[in-house]
């Protein structure tokens, strides 16, 4: 069912352009507005699809699991990071920032619709709103690193790690809302 929605996007644009190329000066509109309703219906099918597949209940609990997981792996790493932090070099903090939180980072975000779904979207606003600050201060103490400022390095470590302090309260609290 997926792939139905996806050739009628693909058809639809084939076909717009070439009824466009046709006459460089004049437009066939019946047949384009035809294609071009093909084409939303296809858009349209495609994105109910995805909504579904987003709502399952196993995709829920996996992505659920994700979230927790990779937050919390986050956390330990940074709440680590923070205690010796003014013993990593300057510039080979940008390389523990890539070795440490990479991976979880990336798993959090790729699993991030799914709390619109199980917390709702003011839930869901808390806690991306503490989340997103935390990963820029993350990405500050990497770019600090690699332009050798040492006062950013350690002053930005420890801001990422109450921004997502302060989101894992968020997602605690909404996940003793939810039940």
């Amino acid at each position: 069912m997926k792939k139905a929605p996806m050739i009628l996007v693909i058809l639809a644009f084939l076909g717009g352009a070439f009824l466009t190329s046709l006459d460089p000066l004049e437009m066939r509109w019946p047949p384009f507005m035809v294609v071009i309703i093909v084409g939303a219906i296809g858009v349209f099918l495609h994105k109910r699809a995805l909504s579904a597949a987003a709502k399952d209940d196993t995709v829920l609990k996996k992505n659920r699991a994700d979230l927790e997981e990779s937050l919390n792996n986050i956390l330990g790493k940074l709440k680590e990071l923070d205690g010796r932090k003014d013993k990593v070099p300057t510039y080979e903090m940008r390389f523990e920032i890539d070795r440490l939180f990479r991976d979880d980072l990336i798993r959090f975000a790729e699993a991030r619709e799914t709390m619109k779904h199980i917390f709702g979207l003011k839930a869901f606003a808390d806690i991306m709103s503490s989340f997103a600050a935390g990963e820029r201060y993350i990405n500050r103490v990497w770019s600090a690193s690699t332009d050798g400022y040492v006062d950013e390095v350690l002053m930005y470590v420890e801001k990422s790690l109450n921004q997502f302090l302060h989101a894992k309260a968020e997602f605690d609290k909404a996940v003793m809302t939810a039940r």
